[in-house]
């Protein structure tokens, strides 16, 4: 019997308790499954929160409903939420009177005799104490309700602290990517007429352009920011509710008048004196109505609670679908950057091999002109002949002829028009491209 584990729950939306004994090895699915049989709640509309507001893992066992070590088996409980509500109808009604306490309460100045007073008037005692009982257990099933709705707030931070942060890295880039496109776009038409030009180049930049105008629309979540602040705002006035703090001091106080009652009735002698119930009925009476007061002001309280947590819970898959247009219109932006950069440097390498060409090729046919002395030595000013640069070239010797200087001069030519024509063929690439 020692070794028997035995879970309590709480069923916030009937306050009521089952308990089961949780076989060896139990699945947590498998005591779903027997909650649903016991309380009506499908297994897919079920939330089981711990104490601490943490929910069970349905990858561990049932076991895990059981705290070893805490405050005992028969005390500690598993609250029972039904997801498919966020209005609860309390306040409920109060526990069943036994036969004798009803007995007085139905009239009060009833003459009993002392021996049997006691046991009516310690009966009386446990129902009140009961009465407060339910309350802190409907109270602690509430604290970890709030518990749960803050974790959920912490992750909804979280999300909305990395939404925030790629929409503003997509901003700063898309910033970057219109500056220098028109840049780029400007620098083109000023070169345009006597330098390169593609007319499908310039209408896919423009494109990229407009593109990139229509990623801007990622970075707005103006409209999201606004919902989750005033949730934001909505948690805060809940946690500072004075519904969100114990409100059964008056049930303790009328708790402890009932066992000082009783203890006077212990003091009295047990002889044939006979007495009423009068004080003892009005403490039930209070504490009762005291529990329908605090009872009402707690499910209240809860069904705020439990509405918030569905607003966050409705909120994450907007946040995500969010998120994965700000990072899809990221890498879009990026890749544009980079296709156009990979374009220019294109376009570099065929103006720079372009002018490399027609560098040689102007060398060359001023080396093929038939041109007199004076032309390699210029006169100067003062009639001093002055070295030409290129008077350093080796000149024919032995009666060479200028013939294999022009024949070697063609077959540069040839070499140099072969170039020009692989430029032109990837130049026409390009632009088909």
């Amino acid at each position: 019997v020692l070794f028997l584990q035995i879970v309590h729950i709480l069923n916030m939306t009937s306050a009521k308790i089952v308990s089961f004994l949780l076989h060896s090895e139990e699945s947590l699915h498998s005591l779903q499954n027997r909650i649903e049989f016991d309380t009506g709640i499908s297994t897919g509309n079920q939330e089981l929160l711990l104490e601490t507001g943490i929910c069970l893992d349905p990858r561990k066992p049932a076991s895990q409903c059981v705290i070893d070590g805490v405050r005992g088996w028969d005390s500690y409980m598993v609250y029972l939420f039904d997801k498919s509500k966020t209005v609860y109808d309390g306040p409920f009604a109060s526990r069943s009177l036994s036969d004798c306490v009803n007995y007085i309460v139905q009239d009060s100045k009833i003459q009993l005799p002392i021996p049997q007073l006691r046991k009516v008037w310690a009966e009386a005692v446990h129902y009140v104490i009961g009465l407060k009982e339910d309350y802190s257990r409907l109270f602690q099933g509430q604290r970890a309700a709030m518990l749960s709705l803050l974790r959920y707030n912490a992750n909804l931070i979280k999300m909305k602290n990395n939404m925030v942060s790629a929409s503003q890295q997509l901003k700063a880039k898309l910033e970057f990517f219109h500056q220098s496109i028109r840049l780029d776009l400007e620098r083109y038409s000023d070169q345009m007429a006597y330098g390169i030009s593609s007319e499908k180049m310039l209408k896919a930049w423009k494109e990229m352009e407009d593109k990139a105008s229509q990623c801007a629309q990622a970075e707005d979540i103006g409209y999201l920011d606004e919902q989750i602040m005033s949730l934001h705002t909505e948690i805060v006035e809940l946690q500072k509710s004075p519904y969100a703090r114990r409100q059964g001091e008056v049930m303790e106080s009328l708790e402890q008048r009932a066992i000082d009652l009783y203890k006077q009735l212990k003091t009295r002698p047990p002889d044939h004196a006979y007495s009423d119930s009068t004080d003892m009925v009005k403490i039930i009476v209070q504490t009762v109505q005291s529990q329908d007061r605090v009872l009402k002001e707690l499910f209240g309280h809860l069904s705020k609670l439990l509405g918030c947590k569905q607003k966050i819970i409705d909120l994450l898959p907007e946040i995500e679908v969010a998120l994965n247009n700000i990072k899809e219109a990221d890498n879009s932006v990026m890749q544009m950057q980079g296709k156009r950069q990979r374009e220019i440097w294109h376009l570099l390498k065929i103006a720079c091999t372009q002018s490399s060409s027609r560098s040689l090729v102007s060398s060359s046919l001023e080396g093929t002109a038939p041109t007199a002395a004076a032309t390699w030595l210029p006169q100067s000013s003062s009639g001093n002949t002055t070295p030409h640069p290129l008077s350093s070239l080796a000149a024919p010797e032995n009666g060479e002829s200028f013939a294999d200087v022009i024949r070697d001069n063609v077959n540069y030519l040839e070499l140099f028009s072969s170039i020009l024509q692989e430029v032109r063929q990837e130049q026409n690439s390009m632009m088909v491209s």
